[in-house]
Parts: C-alpha cells; sequence; structure tokens
C-alpha cells in the first residue's frame, strides 16, 4: 500500500512504496531519502535532515536533533509507478514546524 505525503497545503510531495519501505520518492518518482532508523524521519540520500512524518504529512521540525550520521545506503534500484492521489485538506501547521523547502524535494531543481 503507497503511502502518500503532503504539506500544509495538501500539495502531494513525497511517497513510500509501503509502509516498511526505508525508502522516499518526490511526486515525479526521483529518489529523496530515506528512514534509516525504521521510525518517522527521513534523510537525505547524503544524510542530512530531510523532514519527519506526522500522519500524512511531511515536515522539517525546528526542535529536531542530530542523531548521527546513518551512513549511505546505497540508492534504490528504481522509482514504483504511482497514481496521483489527488490532493490532500489544508493542515494548519503544528508548532515548531515548517514545510520541507522544494530544494530538498526537487533537488535536481535546485542545483
Amino acid at each position: 500500500m503507497t503511502v502518500y505525503l503532503h504539506d500544509s497545503q495538501g500539495v502531494w510531495i513525497a511517497f513510500r512504496s509501503d509502509p516498511r519501505s526505508p525508502w522516499l520518492y518526490n511526486s515525479d518518482g526521483d529518489w529523496i531519502g530515506w528512514f534509516p532508523w525504521g521510525d518517522d524521519e527521513a534523510v537525505t540520500p547524503s544524510g542530512g535532515y530531510l523532514g519527519t512524518v506526522r500522519g500524512d504529512r511531511l515536515y522539517v521540525e525546528a526542535d529536531h536533533g542530530y542523531r548521527g550520521d546513518p551512513g549511505y545506503p546505497g540508492a534504490p534500484a528504481h522509482s514504483p509507478a504511482v497514481p496521483y492521489p489527488g490532493a490532500g485538506t489544508y493542515a494548519c501547521l503544528p508548532d515548531g514546524c515548517e514545510d520541507v523547502p522544494g530544494s530538498l524535494l526537487w533537488p535536481q531543481l535546485a542545483s
């Protein structure tokens, strides 16, 4: 079952192909991160903090602490094809959270 993640505006920004999958992709199917600790904290392929999953949302938590270097897992073989899930509803940002910057969600466009 695909896990779709949205920003606070309800825009689909990322997905996991399965709730247990360590890989995180943007809505274009590009690999943007992974879940090295098996919880809700995602890091970029290079190991920097990407965001935290809260329900069906992916946010950056301002008070996120450093958890150490997760290493590099090796890139996933390929991105699964997933259908467009439609827009989510608007959600107020939780205290201490911001939407994930586009430069982390679409790094090839930011470079």
